[in-house]
């Protein structure tokens, strides 16, 4: 009797582990089939080659897009661009809100809209800090945003003001163009610094920034302006798909003019109705606590409304 239930015991354990199996073998099955079936034409539209149109341009310039290594030095900037997912996305997000200031005082300056994306390619719209001390939108190191107009100080930093820095450095480019001849060798000039430019042209007797061989980081400076420039005109075409509200919408402020010291900007704040905190971020060019005045005025940008509702601006 004793060796009938054993048998019986077995017998359920055996069976038991058999269901158990096939139940872990289909739901692998199913789950490599979810993996071989549906997944795959998703993961062909992740890893796919960015197209490259016939004909670039840069500035008006044309690019010699029929070279080899032109040619590919763009798709790896575009491959970078398309697949480093989390930076190219808040680019993007980022451009509705600072985009038409930028193309506004570059239209008033006289300089090619195409530059709005040597922005891009410098800091991300983003007041930045570079390991060589380059800051703001158009990174300008401390010597070269002074020697074209920019207040740096322990209080002021106009490197961080968006309207003066750009109007810096539409000033400065349109200088580089005029020694080097072009805009994609003044865009080099502005990255590497004229007299290193001027000593790799001399040196290689070529006057033509495509032509030249330069440092890793110059060489593919051109191509990655180039390549936000294809992907900012046809979003889609390289996988950007934003609903119209995913994009950031510019703040909406007042100008005050201020021409007495002001020994505390939280109380100056306080007194007019908004956060320190609102005050720095529409003006980052303030970097201290107390703004000295002598002499000056500064005009400084007030939020229409404190604490503004997400639905409120979208």
């Amino acid at each position: 009797m004793k060796k009938y239930w054993i048998g019986i015991f077995l017998f359920v354990i055996i069976i038991g582990s058999g269901l158990a199996f096939y139940g872990i073998s289909k739901t692998a099955k199913e789950e490599k089939l979810v993996t071989t079936t549906e997944d795959v034409d998703f993961y062909k539209n992740v890893l796919a080659s960015p197209s490259i149109p016939k004909s670039v341009t840069f500035c008006g310039e044309q690019v010699p897009i029929n070279l080899y290594y032109v040619r590919e030095g763009l798709e790896k900037e575009l491959i970078i661009h398309c697949y480093q997912h989390s930076r190219t996305v808040q680019v993007f997000k980022r451009s509705s809100r600072f985009f038409p200031e930028i193309e506004k005082i570059l239209q008033e300056e006289g300089v090619p809209e195409d530059l709005k994306y040597l922005c891009v390619a410098e800091s991300g719209l983003e007041n930045v800090v570079s390991p060589s001390q380059a800051e703001g939108f158009w990174q300008f190191i401390a010597a070269t945003g002074k020697s074209y107009g920019l207040e740096i100080t322990d209080q002021i930093d106009e490197r961080y003001h968006i309207e003066k820095s750009t109007r810096a450095a539409c000033t400065y480019l349109k200088s580089l163009k005029e020694k080097f001849g072009s805009w994609s060798l003044a865009a080099a000039a502005y990255n590497m610094g004229e007299n290193g430019l001027q000593k790799a042209i001399s040196d290689q007797s070529v006057q033509n920034y495509w032509d030249l061989y330069l440092n890793s980081e110059t060489s593919r400076y051109l191509n990655r302006i180039i390549s936000y420039k294809l992907m900012f005109e046809n979003p889609a075409k390289y996988g950007v798909n934003f609903k119209v509200s995913d994009y950031y919408k510019p703040i909406p402020y007042k100008e005050i003019t201020i021409d007495t010291t002001i020994n505390s900007l939280a109380d100056f704040a306080r007194a007019n109705n908004i956060l320190y905190r609102e005050l720095k971020e529409l003006n980052p060019w303030l970097r201290s606590k107390t703004l000295l005045i002598k002499g000056k005025q500064y005009t400084f940008r007030i939020p229409e409304k404190s604490k503004m509702n997400y639905e409120e601006l979208y």
